[in-house]
């Protein structure tokens, strides 16, 4: 299996998956931006890796957007080169409209997660030929007033099969990519990492996640992503 079957496999699986209030809307870009989602992984998951870096599910301007974890636009079109094609969302939240690459916002996490390996690294070519990014979860959950809504906070009816699906699709994908570390970004991506992946020959770290939820995030993500990176014995 590749990791495009991987991608289609996963994003079919949880399409068919019904979610109940206060969800109101839930965004599955895997499919409507199967284009751009496939784009990324012929382009740059080609394995082996030396590091997978775990998020969480897709924020609403960044993956959403793009198809891309921690899709940021600006990101995702000029640094990597990927053009962004995508349809529309089964059921489209009108506060939270799908425009690929017309979108006028910029996702803090994923201007900030890729501006540094812009920096750190210079091209994407660079930074991937190393690593890969990967989230547990593809779907974006929306409550009726647009706040986003996490996983965790789903029923456990809810999430048990969601969990399922995800957790096949980690394993296989890092199966192909075969890592040396798996690295949350953020404690549930760890967490998740920790518990689907036990039994493998791998490490499994974590680094701070860049959200501007975050106050330490917003104190300066990099160099302490940077700290934690080596402390997990990533060279930079």
């Amino acid at each position: 299996m590749s990791l495009i079957e991987v991608s289609r496999t996963l994003g079919s699986a949880v399409d068919v998956l019904e979610f109940s209030e206060p969800v109101t809307h839930v965004y599955n870009p895997l499919v409507y931006a199967r284009a751009s989602a496939e784009a990324f992984i012929e382009r740059y998951g080609q394995g082996p890796k030396e590091a997978v870096f775990l998020g969480m599910n897709p924020g609403p301007w960044g993956m959403a957007q793009t198809g891309v974890p921690f899709g940021e636009i600006a990101a995702v079109t000029e640094w990597m080169g990927i053009d962004v094609v995508v349809d529309k969302p089964r059921t489209e939240h009108p506060k939270r409209p799908v425009q690929g690459a017309d979108c006028p916002r910029s996702e803090v996490s994923g201007r900030r997660l890729w501006g540094w390996a812009a920096e750190r690294f210079g091209t994407a070519d660079a930074f991937f030929e190393r690593f890969y990014v990967l989230n547990y979860c593809p779907l974006s959950f929306m409550e009726a007033s647009g706040k986003n809504r996490t996983p965790d906070k789903l029923p456990v009816e809810e999430r048990a099969p969601l969990m399922a699906a995800c957790d096949e699709a980690l394993r296989a994908a890092v199966e192909l990519l075969q890592p040396e570390l798996v690295i949350g970004v953020g404690a549930y991506a760890k967490k998740q990492a920790q518990r689907c992946l036990e039994g493998l020959d791998l490490r499994i770290g974590q680094v701070l996640h860049p959200s501007p939820a975050s106050p330490a995030a917003n104190r300066g993500w990099a160099p302490q992503a940077e700290r934690q990176l080596r402390d997990l014995g990533v060279s930079l």
